[in-house]
């Protein structure tokens, strides 16, 4: 029952600062009173109620759903995470207090609100663990599959090398041919410089991408170094929860990024600004490497197709070089044979001519002479009895003796200079076929060690 006042009697004898002192004292006494007596019947018990209900509307996104699946989503959007220890414990201020004092249990709200705080944070955390996690994954992938375009990459610069000292062998090999004809230069050896630049081009491509790559790799390597690391610092606090959970977002590999993790990074959050650093350089890493493995493809199959361009066109030149000395052999026979006949014919004639030059000149000695072939027979002096009678077969004879004598002289130079000829040609003959026999022990070397080079058999078909 609420406490009245007492009215005073009508007549008062006392003096009125004295009445005044012990009303002043009776008036705040029923005030102190009337408060304590404020509350209806079961004050306690509607106190916690209301307490509580004003403590769980406060956390409402921690407190009221910590079993279900949507509070870890509502804990990360509202970035719960205390700030100070006036947020998580309502009651430690009295201008928020809707009673003027705690529940009874209010030690075991603080308790199960902190451990819903730390549950739904550890969660958070072990989330993004997760995502970190499977972006290493994703840069452990990529690293595999550039250290598959490495190695592709070193296998053509193999080809590269060998198709070199093919190209080395095959200039050396030419060099032997005979020095006098066959050593000018032709289209084979224009092709053979040309292809050596293009090699040397082509190997020096190789090669600075094959940098590009090697530093790549050390790239993605860090990446994935600073992503193992962020996701055991993240893990530091993950001890208290089962590890199939972080587990099993840990073998996703090759998993999209989670659509309910923490866009906004905060210094002391579960998405720390280091996690969204480590993350978007990791992601920039890969990406870079994509594009790097799709340059070194192209780069590849240009590179197969400009050497394989390269070692047709001197192959095919080579061959074309051999057919020409070998038709150029062919004619050469033919003429030889041609003047070697020749030379046999005016051998004969010389022989003949000779034949006829010392029938003209008669016998060297006087006594073999013929009485018919003498200038004083009886018949030319019976004619040289009368005057003017001179018979003109000592001019005749002179005349023919100088005849026959230029016409040797001039049937022995030909000869001479048949001869000479037909030796040129029989030098020239084995000229070319020496040039014949090199050219084609080229082109067979060539052939062959094309087939034992180091690039691969799919990649000698073009095949990637």
């Amino acid at each position: 029952m609420p406490v009245q006042s007492v009215p005073l009697a009508s007549v008062t004898i006392g003096p009125q600062s004295w009445r005044d002192d012990t009303m002043h004292s009776i008036r705040l006494a029923e005030h102190l009173v009337r408060q304590t007596h404020a509350g209806p019947p079961g004050f306690i018990s509607r106190a916690r109620s209301c307490s509580a209900t004003a403590f769980t509307r406060r956390r409402t996104d921690t407190i009221e759903e910590v079993g279900s699946g949507d509070t870890h989503d509502a804990l990360c959007k509202n970035k719960l995470r205390p700030q100070n220890t006036g947020t998580m414990f309502p009651y430690a201020t009295t201008t928020t207090f809707v009673v003027p004092f705690p529940p009874p249990c209010f030690r075991e709200q603080c308790a199960e609100a902190s451990v819903g705080v730390a549950r739904e944070y550890m969660r958070s955390v072990r989330e993004m663990e997760g995502e970190i996690r499977r972006q290493a994954g994703r840069v452990a992938h990529e690293c595999v599959k550039l250290e598959r375009e490495r190695g592709l990459l070193e296998r053509m610069l193999r080809s590269l090398r060998c198709e070199m000292l093919i190209n080395k062998k095959s200039v050396e090999g030419r060099t032997i041919r005979p020095a006098s004809t066959e050593t000018g230069r032709d289209g084979a050896d224009h092709l053979l410089e040309c292809a050596k630049r293009e090699l040397t081009e082509l190997k020096q491509e190789m090669e600075s991408t094959l940098r590009s790559t090697l530093a790549q790799l050390q790239t993605l390597g860090q990446c994935s170094r600073q992503l193992l690391d962020c996701a055991s610092e993240r893990a530091r606090v993950l001890d208290l929860l089962p590890h199939t959970g972080s587990d099993s977002l840990s073998a996703g590999g090759q998993g999209t990024p989670s659509q309910g993790l923490i866009k906004l990074p905060e210094p002391i959050g579960p998405f720390t600004p280091e996690c969204k650093q480590v993350l978007e350089s990791s992601t920039l890493a890969v990406n870079q490497s994509q594009l790097l493995r799709e340059n070194i493809r192209q780069m590849i199959g240009n590179a197969i197709a400009r050497q394989k361009a390269a070692h047709r066109t001197v192959n095919e030149a080579l061959v074309k070089k051999i057919a020409e000395t070998v038709t150029l052999k062919q004619n050469l026979t033919i003429m030889s044979a041609a003047a070697r006949q020749a030379i046999f014919r005016k051998q004969r004639q010389l022989n003949c001519i000779r034949h006829r030059h010392d029938r003209a000149l008669g016998p060297e000695y006087s006594g073999d002479i013929l009485s018919r072939e003498k200038l004083n027979r009886p018949i030319v002096k019976v004619y040289h009895r009368h005057p003017g009678t001179q018979l003109p077969e000592a001019a005749h004879l002179i005349q023919g003796s100088s005849v026959l004598r230029h016409c040797l002289l001039s049937s022995e130079e030909e000869l001479s200079r048949l001869q000479g000829t037909c030796l040129q040609l029989v030098a020239n003959l084995h000229g070319k076929r020496a040039a014949e026999q090199v050219d084609s022990a080229v082109v067979r070397l060539r052939r062959q060690l094309v087939d034992r080079r180091a690039m691969p058999t799919f990649l000698q078909q073009g095949l990637y």
